[in-house]
């Protein structure tokens, strides 16, 4: 307990942020979704074969992943706020109409007939009747689907909407789980205080109910609008540079390595960081639209999954140099992307078991695994699943067709094959999860895995205009060994450290700042 509330102590002013980016986004969402949801109900009430339409339709939305909605949406409306505010206005679509309809369908005809013997017109029986009537229903799927909306945009974090979520998956990846728990609690809070409000103003006059609305959302906007920073007039004058980076520990070191070394050469640039970005396909399509500057990539990564590879080069057992040349080379020509140079650590995909688990087998190397094929638990990450250098190569190269296999997200694989859920799971070599849990790591005696060295990855005009930033990221080139890689990692995950100390005292260290 004095865990977490150190922890929320030391997030206070990220918290705060948080919360109000999370509110920004869920009443923006609900509002529109408000807008949407009951005209269309108005308008079918009473036309039941098109209400059943539009019932199936906004049905089939609440079925669809919310992470399938956001992948969709990131090549037409890129990452950010706007895709995840669009994927909470579909979720919120259903609960909306469905009450709406129902309240306004359900209406006793003595009453309606009573209001057309009185002379009204249809939109006077709809303002003065019909609504006033179904009201207490639409209020109730108002506040469902404000419920939906706010635990939803917990995923807005995976694409850099910001929010509650990003403590989430901070908290996930970094194995704090004080992180999570705030982020969990804030926006169970949040759907907990607007719910009960939203039941409280219903049952006042709707003009003062609409009033302290709209006075509520003006200020949860307006303090969102400051906090972004669009009334700092230092800010305008600065040129921004967007840094981006993947789920995990070791990418948020590295994004607060080039910001942290960028801004100390470079003080008149202002360093933006989007960090948990998301998996590699989320990364490199931010960067082809243009939605982020750079991020760090692996040299391995780009042969195997991001360009074309010729035949001459593909399934070589490349170097290091080598590696990093024609993953430069098939950028520019096939993207028009360059890299900077790479750092010296290598953080290749790695299999490990637990050191029992191990010995009781005799396994040494990933061909002896075919030992236990029928009785292994297996847990791969979805990335690794999906790649030729991971759990495909791995029944190509090795000839390994495991039983039992589960798609496991990175985070979560080290508590599993801890607590005895999964007896091998895929590693990056850097991990301190090996250190930290005892690990073996299988020696690769067939060379699936191609070298992985760390770069930063841009745009070539990017590179060509800002030249300077990329002399400035080139002073890492021959920095960072495995074992400093491996110990920031570990001083971050267990020791709870921040990514931005931690990042920061290397730069010191290293004498490459001040």
């Amino acid at each position: 307990m004095n865990q977490f509330i150190q922890t929320v102590s030391q997030q206070k002013g990220k918290i705060v942020q948080a919360i109000f980016e999370h509110l920004s986004m869920s009443l923006l969402a609900l509002l529109i979704a408000v807008l949407i949801a009951i005209p269309l109900a108005i308008l079918v009430a009473h036309r039941k074969r098109a209400a059943g339409a539009l019932l199936q339709i906004t049905g089939v939305f609440q079925t669809i992943p919310s992470l399938a909605i956001l992948g969709l949406l990131i090549p037409f409306v890129g990452i950010g706020v706007i895709p995840t505010i669009i994927a909470l206005i579909v979720y919120a679509l259903l609960p909306i109409f469905q009450n709406t309809y129902v309240g306004l369908s359900e209406i006793d005809p003595a009453l309606l007939e009573a209001a057309d013997a009185f002379g009204m017109k249809r939109y006077q029986r709809l303002i003065r009747v019909e609504l006033p009537l179904a009201l207490p229903v639409i209020i109730s799927g108002v506040r469902t689907a404000l419920v939906f909306i706010i635990g939803t945009a917990t995923l807005g974090g995976l694409i850099g909407a910001g929010g509650l979520g990003t403590f989430i998956l901070s908290g996930l990846t970094n194995y704090n789980y004080n992180l999570v728990l705030i982020g969990a609690l804030g926006s169970a809070l949040l759907a907990i205080v607007f719910s009960s409000l939203l039941g409280y103003l219903s049952k006042r006059r709707p003009r003062i109910a609409i009033g302290i609305l709209v006075l509520l959302a003006v200020g949860i906007g307006g303090v969102n609008f400051a906090q972004s920073g669009v009334f700092d007039s230092s800010s305008k004058t600065k040129e921004t540079v967007i840094i981006s980076g993947k789920l995990g520990t070791e990418p948020n070191i590295l994004d607060n390595i080039y910001a942290d070394l960028i801004k100390s050469y470079r003080p008149n640039i202002k360093v933006s960081l989007k960090e948990n970005l998301g998996n590699t396909t989320f990364l490199f399509s931010a960067l082809k639209d243009g939605k982020i500057d750079l991020y760090p990539e692996f040299t391995g990564t780009v042969l195997e999954s991001l360009v074309k590879t010729p035949k001459s080069i593909s399934g070589k057992d490349l170097s290091a140099q080598e590696t990093y040349d024609h993953a430069k080379n098939l950028l520019n020509r096939q993207f028009g992307m360059t890299y900077a140079k790479p750092s010296e650590f290598q953080d290749t995909y790695a299999i490990a078991v637990k050191r029992d688990f191990a010995k009781k087998y005799h396994l040494k190397t990933i061909a002896d695994l075919s030992k236990v094929e029928g009785v292994a638990k297996v847990a791969f990450d979805a990335e690794f699943m999906a790649r030729s250098d991971g759990f495909l190569g791995l029944k190509s190269t090795y000839d390994l067709n495991f039983s039992k296999v589960s798609t496991v997200d990175n985070s979560l694989a080290y508590p599993a094959i801890n607590s005895g859920k999964a007896d091998i799971i895929d590693v990056y070599s850097t991990d301190s999860g090996i250190k930290r849990y005892g690990l073996t790591v299988l020696e690769d005696n067939k060379h699936l895995f191609p070298k992985y060295q760390a770069a930063p990855l841009m745009k070539k005009s990017f590179a060509d205009k800002h030249s300077d930033i990329v002399t400035i990221l080139n002073k890492l080139n021959g920095k960072l060994t495995d074992e400093q890689m491996r110990e920031m990692n570990y001083q971050v995950d267990v020791k709870h450290k921040t990514a931005e100390k931690v990042a920061l005292d290397f730069l010191k260290s290293e004498k490459l700042i001040k």
